[in-house]
């Protein structure tokens, strides 16, 4: 049986080797390519006045520059029509206003050097808290409630009120953005592409280009990363290289360097929460009010489901009797923001996790025990009316990181180092984790599937999901040779491409192998419900079974198809049963923190991943390696900066390459790394009783952040709040301890600025106000 072995990526051989082929590596198979390169705008804001290629014309090798006269179809890129392929007003600082087409990409740059364009600067937002303060939104604005919030704050013994601010993340995928366009003798427009969704990017190039869907195949051979920043942005650039092949007859092959990639593209969503919470005296919470606002960027893109899933984790683990929570998209002059793993989780659960790691010394409770108190027990219901089902599942985790990582005893080996060094504390923190599988959107949770099954008893399979290096064909290799009782090395993985399976739903949601393997089972199980009559109990081998019932004119290849059953989600009222199931996950993380320059290290994590009964552990495992990291990345090292000062430089991203952008390398790895899945985990109604492994593990990553916070802490009195900016980068938290021994000067608990201790208490303690944060301190968003 193949589902459930610990085999290795099904082309690892070919990465480490370097013959895995990318969308660019088949241009050097492609004869007669013509290279595209964009003629950016230099504003975060402007008006297109004028715009003259004449002279990129002139330069050798240029062939062609697109522009908006060309465009046969719709001059948009967007699903909400709000993104124009070639603009007329520029709305972000590398916005592309044209493309050159040259012989070589020098000939190409060279002319776009050329393009003479007149721009009439606007008045542009580029941060967050300036469209908040300007009330720039787009999109809805859902709010999900449950209870009386106001009752809850009402009764509860300990109030506080505050602001959590996070930053975005770049994507920083090995393989840039790149696109690969051709037109067949019959007119067909075959598009290679590094894209998360085929169907979607085959749909917005036929909307270019005014033709129908059939009448453009998408390809994906497979992708060097993409973490969600393949789900919608790779559709524009395939337009543009459809176009150029379109008009020229030519191959247009169109790769972003690196430097155009993360100036051009979206990254996740910066947030800006404020919050009111209520606590008992037992440090349950009792309600929860809060407004969470997200940097759309100029462009909707998935903004708003990005949204909705931040509002629908607010809770994370933890049972909260009273919430209304209110969500915005801000509209601001940077990137379209864009999917990134997790989609939106992520930010709505820090918000919990950064109150309740503020809020634990204020109540005089370990922050362990805070977080332990409050888990959904059995029965209970999320804020938007779906049941928590397996709740005990995070407290069989929970205990099993305490166990397996020897918390207890390393607790105490930490607050004995801390007693004896000044100038370097430690500390241990563990975060649960409850996670949604499933699309928002109830009409992605379908997928097909295709199996040919050849008379010599080999077996090809297709399907609609994308490979970006996270195993998702390996499993699919091992569902369909377990589906069938024949060895793997007998079943062969087609590329994905729209003309072999349609309609299919986007690689994305952590649910590609829920879906994409539910269709491969449902394949498999037809063709062998037929092989079974034509068998009739003799037990025949494979190939002779095989080959009888072609002789028997029986049916050897199935489309298969599947389904999420049980699902539903009114986005109006955001209530519903918008997710399969619950992924659940604990982390213990340690770390050291010098208190001089506020660098540190993580000495030790311990991790326990609900998978499910894992289909390929191996590669699972490695997700949640992976997935975790790509969580401390965010969290403690990657800071995006734009320019926001009102020079000649406005709205630029001053973090746009590998220099300027700090990435998790192996010095940034905790020393010692523990994974485990948790047994005895199966989950009905999912292929194999597995689970989805894909985004959960990122989030993870919290424990990190909150250890940073508690050993700042410790570089102060005992009870106080630290706050800590996100990303935690070393100078944060240097700051982050300074307000700590600050606070122990003046006998002051420290807290983000607007924060407020319980009122009902005449002895707690005063914060500062936010003239007092260190004007140096990073500011997130």
């Amino acid at each position: 049986m193949s589902v459930g072995e610990a085999l290795p990526h099904e082309s690892a051989a070919l990465h480490v080797t370097g013959q895995a082929l990318y969308t660019d590596d088949l241009v050097h198979r492609t004869r007669r390519v013509l290279h595209a390169h964009p003629v950016c705008s230099p504003h975060a804001h402007a008006r297109v006045l004028r715009l003259d290629p004449a002279a990129a014309l002139e330069v050798p090798g240029v062939v062609r520059v697109l522009t908006a006269d060309d465009v046969p179809g719709t001059n948009d890129a967007g699903v909400k029509h709000d993104e124009p392929l070639f603009p007329e007003i520029v709305m972000f600082v590398g916005h592309a206003v044209c493309w050159v087409l040259g012989e070589t990409l020098e000939a190409a740059r060279l002319g776009a050097a050329a393009v003479e364009v007149d721009y009439e600067p606007l008045p542009s937002i580029v941060a967050l808290t300036e469209a908040i303060e300007a009330e720039s939104f787009q999109g809805g604005q859902p709010v999900v409630t449950r209870g009386d919030v106001e009752l809850g704050l009402a009764g509860a013994t300990h109030v506080f009120s505050g602001t959590t601010e996070m930053a975005g993340q770049e994507h920083f995928y090995l393989e840039t953005h790149a696109s690969l366009a051709l037109v067949d003798e019959g007119g067909q427009v075959f598009v290679h592409s590094s894209t998360q969704h085929p169907t979607e990017t085959q749909e917005i190039v036929a909307h270019v280009l005014g033709r129908q869907s059939h009448e453009v195949t998408v390809q994906c051979l497979r992708m060097g990363g993409g973490f969600g920043g393949k789900e919608m942005q790779p559709h524009g650039f395939a337009a543009v290289a459809a176009l150029g092949a379109t008009l020229t007859g030519r191959p247009v092959r169109l790769r972003l360097d690196r430097t155009h990639d993360m100036t051009m593209t979206g990254k996740r969503h910066g947030f800006h929460a404020q919050w009111r919470v209520g606590f008992d005296d037992d440090g349950k919470l009792t309600a929860l009010e809060a407004t969470l606002t997200s940097d759309g960027g100029w462009s909707l893109d998935l903004s708003e489901p990005v949204l909705a899933r931040a509002l629908c984790h607010v809770d994370n683990a933890y049972w909260i009797p009273h919430v209304r929570v209110a969500g915005r998209v801000a509209h601001t002059h940077k990137t379209s923001q864009t999917a990134f793993r997790g989609f939106g989780g992520p930010q709505g659960m820090l918000v919990i996790e950064d109150v309740l790691g503020r809020c634990a010394p204020l109540l005089g409770l370990d922050p362990v025990e805070l977080r332990r108190r409050n888990f959904y027990v059995d029965g209970q219901a999320t804020p938007y009316g779906q049941v928590v089902r397996h709740p005990e599942r995070v407290v069989a985790a929970w205990e099993q990181v305490l166990e397996t990582g020897d918390v207890a005893r390393r607790r105490r080996e930490v607050a004995d180092f801390n007693a004896a060094h000044e100038h370097a504390k430690r500390a241990l923190a563990v975060t649960p984790l409850k996670f949604g599988i499933s699309f928002n959107f109830t009409a992605f949770n379908q997928a097909g599937a295709l199996v040919h099954v050849y008379k010599d008893g080999s077996v090809l399979i297709n399907h609609g999901g994308t490979e970006m290096g996270q195993g998702l064909h390996t499993k699919m290799l091992q569902v369909a040779a377990t589906g069938l009782g024949v060895p793997m090395e007998r079943v062969r993985l087609a590329p994905t491409r729209t003309d072999k399976v349609p309609n299919t739903s986007a690689t994305a949601a952590s649910s590609s192998a829920d879906l994409n393997g539910g269709a491969v089972k449902d394949a498999c199980d037809q063709i062998l419900a037929r092989l079974r009559e034509v068998d009739a109990g003799r037990g025949l081998p494979w190939d002779e079974l095989v080959r009888e019932a072609y002789f028997g004119r029986v049916q050897l290849w199935a489309a298969g198809f599947y389904r999420t059953e049980g699902i539903h989600w009114d986005s109006a009222m955001m209530q519903g049963h918008p997710f399969k199931y619950f992924a659940y996950g604990v982390a213990a993380a340690e770390v050291e923190v010098d208190g001089f320059t506020g660098t540190y290290t993580t000495r030790r994590v311990d991790i326990v991943q609900d998978a499910g009964d894992s289909l390929s552990p191996l590669v699972d495992l490695g997700q949640v390696e992976g997935g975790f990291v790509q969580g401390m990345g965010w969290l403690t090292l990657e800071d995006l900066r734009w320019d926001e000062s009102d020079g000649k430089g406005r709205g630029r991203l001053t973090t746009q390459s590998a220099s300027t952008y700090k990435l998790p390398s192996l010095s940034e790895l905790p020393d010692e790394l523990n994974v485990a899945l948790l047994e005895h985990a199966h989950e009905d109604g999912v292929v194999h009783g597995s689970k989805a492994v894909g985004e959960p593990p990122l989030m993870l990553a919290f424990s990190v952040r909150e250890a940073l916070r508690e050993a700042a802490a410790a570089f102060g009195p005992p009870g106080i709040s630290v706050d800590l900016p996100s990303p935690a980068t070393p100078e944060a938290v240097f700051w982050a301890v300074e307000r700590a021994r600050t606070s122990g000067e003046h006998h002051l608990a420290v807290g983000l600025p607007g924060v407020v201790p319980d009122r009902k208490d005449p002895d707690a303690p005063s914060l500062h106000p936010a003239s007092e944060q260190p004007a140096t301190a990073p500011t997130g968003a």
